[in-house]
């Protein structure tokens, strides 16, 4: 029997803006079990990122994501993570903050404990349960999207 975060997430993931997402290739849902969704996030380059969420409280709790690589059942290997030219890209996919396990965004439920700052200095960012993953998502994308984002070579697959 499924729990009211997980049937709140699967409701979300059923609604007109996350199957938009989908629709433009935005991004693709690969798999979700119980609490633990696992989400590919399409990059300028066409390079697909896995974020595996943890819904634990969804939607009124942030999720919180981490970089995957579901073939693997794993993370994803520093190595193997976007790469910033010297901006924001960078400032969000920190290898050196709780060792990876958490994107730095302010609608990431690990970032924003101890950021109370955040709610008045990023508003737009911080986590809107009426809007629900689909935010959490925008945001990835435009960053996946931007010219900060330094588009993978051919020879890393």
């Amino acid at each position: 029997m499924s729990t009211p975060d997980e049937r709140a997430f699967r409701a979300d993931l059923e609604r007109a803006p996350f199957l938009l997402g989908v629709a433009d290739g935005r991004w693709t849902l690969i798999s979700v079990t119980g609490l633990i969704a696992i989400i590919a996030l399409t990059a300028r380059d066409g390079h697909a990122y896995e974020l595996r969420f943890d819904v634990s409280g969804y939607p009124q709790q942030p999720p919180t994501a981490r970089l995957w690589d579901s073939t693997a059942n794993s993370p994803l290997p520093f190595e193997r993570w976007p790469r910033s030219s010297g901006g924001r890209v960078g400032a969000v996919f920190r290898q050196d903050w709780k060792t990876g396990t958490a994107l730095y965004l302010p609608c990431d439920r690990e970032a924003l404990a101890g950021h109370e700052n955040w709610r008045t200095a990023m508003p737009s960012k911080i986590w809107r349960p009426s809007v629900g993953i689909v935010h959490y998502l925008e945001l990835v994308h435009e960053l996946l999207n931007c010219r900060d984002y330094a588009a993978r070579s051919t020879a890393i697959a």
